[in-house]
């Protein structure tokens, strides 16, 4: 299981200074939960879900969530069980999974108990899951924190193995002023008690937008609707701190996929898809508003998010091209981590100051990201990369794979 392992030997070469190196999922939590990327949401009632899956894995995807809360309708729940605990043994029988998982599988459960009840049921597709996506955590009326950890512990001793568990802060507690310093705490101490569960921290936009009958519109981002940003800040502050105490923390969904009437031109620069042969792409993510989800990628990263949670399968070559650690920045981190006595430097680029004390912890994280997506070379832009990804794609793709895959991606 690899990153852009959907390139041939000769591409890869071409874009890569260093490529992305293989994922163990027995590796540490920080490996793994940069290593998550775009991580796609699938409705549990899908009677082709082993399929679908499989077919999502040509076009990249690493990580995917199996979900059974807001995707499925209450009068539904009882099937999507069914099928969700059908389509497992399915998965774990195919021959594409009998070398290893091909991408790391996740169930967002409505309750613990749900949880568990899957678990119990799942038998050897039990093997196909590598954890949990845990909804609404910390939120006043719904399942404590510590229940969806104790349920996720217990998951683990039934299988035998660690199954991890991605809380998702997106509750009213968490959203209200008056309530998401206490909300926040709490979260923080329950995680702190099973550390050794938690992979990531996932953010719920949808929901937080919700709590203020709020809803972005294509031009706009998340750091553009300020009291969902306010509170992404306060959830960096506490969950999300370099000192050894925080936990990995993802970027909310983009929830857009179709074009519709712009209100402003789009801020997405023609200089990186000038002479990279993808001239065209430029063009097509503004007509599907991808040219938002480029912009937003861009500021989770400046803080301090990682990865993103996504609902159709067109956004993930996107997350994953943003998410390939530039040359620059890489001789910026290999710089800063080579200055063990500290001090400062001008950057390799000649266009900034490196201070190798206040810039390790960013070069750290920077170099982890490189080891799951690799570095570009000095010319290789993130359209290069995209248009690499759609000609695999292109050439690989059997006629209704798209169509299936679509259809795969929920609003979560």
């Amino acid at each position: 299981m690899r990153h852009f392992a959907e390139l041939d030997p000769a591409r890869t070469d071409a874009l890569f200074l260093h490529p992305p190196q293989p994922v163990d999922l027995s590796a540490g939590r920080d490996e793994l939960a940069v290593a998550l990327g775009a991580t796609l949401y699938c409705p549990a009632t899908r009677e082709r879900l082993a399929g679908d899956l499989l077919r999502l894995v040509r076009r990249g995807v690493l990580s995917a969530v199996a979900c059974l809360e807001d995707s499925v309708p209450d009068d539904l729940v009882g099937r999507a069980e069914e099928t969700l605990v059908r389509e497992l043994a399915d998965l774990a029988r195919r021959p594409e999974w009998a070398g290893g998982p091909p991408l790391m599988l996740f169930l967002r459960a409505r309750t613990p108990e749900q949880l568990l009840t899957v678990v119990e049921r799942s038998g050897v597709g039990l093997d196909c899951l590598q954890g949990f996506v845990l909804p609404k955590f910390g939120g006043t009326g719904r399942p404590s924190p510590q229940r969806w950890m104790d349920a996720v512990r217990r998951a683990s001793d039934l299988a035998g193995r660690r199954l991890w568990a991605m809380p998702v802060l997106e509750s009213r507690d968490i959203a209200h002023l008056d309530t998401r310093r206490e909300a926040l705490f709490a979260v923080r101490d329950v995680l702190d008690a099973h550390r050794d569960l938690v992979l990531a921290v996932r953010t719920g936009a949808t929901d937080l937008s919700a709590a203020y009958g709020l809803r972005r519109p294509r031009g706009a981002t998340v750091w553009d609707v300020r009291v969902v940003a306010d509170v992404l800040g306060d959830v960096i502050n506490v969950l999300g701190r370099a000192d050894g105490s925080g936990y990995p923390i993802t970027a909310p969904v983009w929830e857009h996929f179709t074009s519709g009437e712009r209100v402003f031109r789009t801020t997405l620069s023609a200089g990186p898809f000038a002479g990279s042969g993808a001239e065209e792409l430029r063009e097509q993510l503004i007509a599907e508003d991808l040219d938002g989800l480029v912009r937003e990628l861009e500021l989770d990263r400046v803080n301090g998010l990682q990865g993103k949670t996504v609902i159709h399968p067109s956004h993930v070559a996107v997350v994953h091209a943003m998410s390939v650690v530039t040359h620059e920045d890489h001789c910026d981190a290999s710089d800063v981590l080579a200055q063990a006595a500290g001090g400062v430097m001008a950057s390799s680029y000649r266009n900034k100051m490196n201070e190798a004390g206040p810039h390790r912890p960013w070069a750290e994280r920077v170099l982890a990201r490189a080891r799951a997506f690799g570095v570009a070379r000095e010319h290789v832009s993130y359209a290069h990369l995209l248009r690499a990804q759609d000609d695999a794609w292109q050439a690989f793709a059997a006629p209704g794979d798209a169509g299936d895959a679509g259809d795969a991606a929920v609003r979560a």
